[in-house]
């Protein structure tokens, strides 16, 4: 059976926002992701269906807070916490967060794709 933890996956994202683990376990991708600062993510979505994150992701808080919003909605998870998180959503994470997150690797692709692809814009539009 396919496990990964936090220690022996390699990094895959370093920036001064998040430090993010990836590796893919069947179906799924398991992310180990630590932010640095606090963040609202709704700018690293623009381009996707509705500018929110189209996947569904389950999760446990390891430290920190993070908080999900939805158009008619919020959700706030804290420390020990597990959570479900559906399409839809837009996140703000405290600094000092770090998660565990379950994400059918199908669905996050794309996602990932778009949220690169509007990093490197940004970091373009900074220099």
């Amino acid at each position: 059976m396919p496990s990964a933890s936090r220690s022996t996956t390699p990094v895959g994202i370093d920036l001064d926002i998040v430090e993010g683990r990836y590796a893919e376990l069947g179906d799924y991708t398991v992310a180990f992701e630590t932010f640095k600062t606090d963040l609202d993510v709704t700018p690293y979505f623009h381009g996707l269906p509705g500018d929110v994150c189209s996947c569904k992701h389950l999760g446990y808080v390891t430290a920190g807070q993070i908080t999900f919003r939805w158009p008619d909605h919020e959700e706030t998870y804290v420390e020990g916490d597990a959570y479900v998180a559906g399409p839809g959503h837009s996140p703000l994470i405290a600094a000092g967060t770090s998660t565990v997150e379950f994400t059918r690797t199908a669905d996050l692709q794309p996602v990932m794709e778009v949220i690169g692809r509007n990093i490197d814009a940004m970091a373009e539009a900074r220099s």
